[in-house]
């Protein structure tokens, strides 16, 4: 049977103070600077981070498709947000970009095992938000039920697989 200690006092950092006091001062330094670029009252409940090619194509994609305001928009990235949610478009490293090739319309990547999913109010606002900026909405016949909502995958202008939901009643 495994030894637990039982001892109080609390563990020791290699210049002897107590491990939770000599990493305070850096920690609590590094989170009044994020604090002060990000306070937590404007943090989106979730949040993704998409690569890409032509980051401005692809974050006017998640623009348009899910109603997101920019929040900043600079060269090397744009962050989208609302409804709780934090879409962030980086533009890939140089090195990736050249060994890139979209096609049109581009080849689907479905081969990742992750897809993001959100919720929507309409799947022809997004159908039509998504041609406009060179990505797609498959076919209403292609949507399925499940959970208390309706599903329906699209993708952006690079290929990426989206899923995008709409509540049921």
């Amino acid at each position: 049977m495994p030894r637990v200690n039982t001892r109080r006092t609390p563990p020791q950092s290699p210049k002897g103070k107590p491990a939770t006091q000599a990493a305070s001062k850096p920690a609590t330094q590094a989170a009044s600077k994020v604090e002060a670029v990000a306070p937590a009252a404007a943090l989106a409940h979730a949040a993704v981070v998409v690569y890409a090619k032509d980051k401005d194509r692809v974050a006017e994609f998640y623009r348009r498709t899910l109603g997101l305001t920019v929040a900043e928009w600079e060269d090397r990235f744009s962050i989208l947000t609302g409804n709780g949610v934090e879409v962030s478009v980086i533009r890939a490293p140089e090195a990736v970009v050249h060994q890139l090739t979209i096609a049109t319309p581009p080849a689907l990547r479905e081969d990742t095992p992750v897809k993001a999913s959100f919720l929507v109010a309409s799947f022809e606002s997004v159908r039509e938000a998504a041609a406009a900026t060179g990505g797609g909405l498959k076919p209403p016949e292609a949507a399925w039920s499940w959970r208390g909502a309706v599903h329906l995958d699209g993708h952006d202008p690079e290929g990426n697989v989206v899923q995008f939901r709409r509540r049921v009643g």
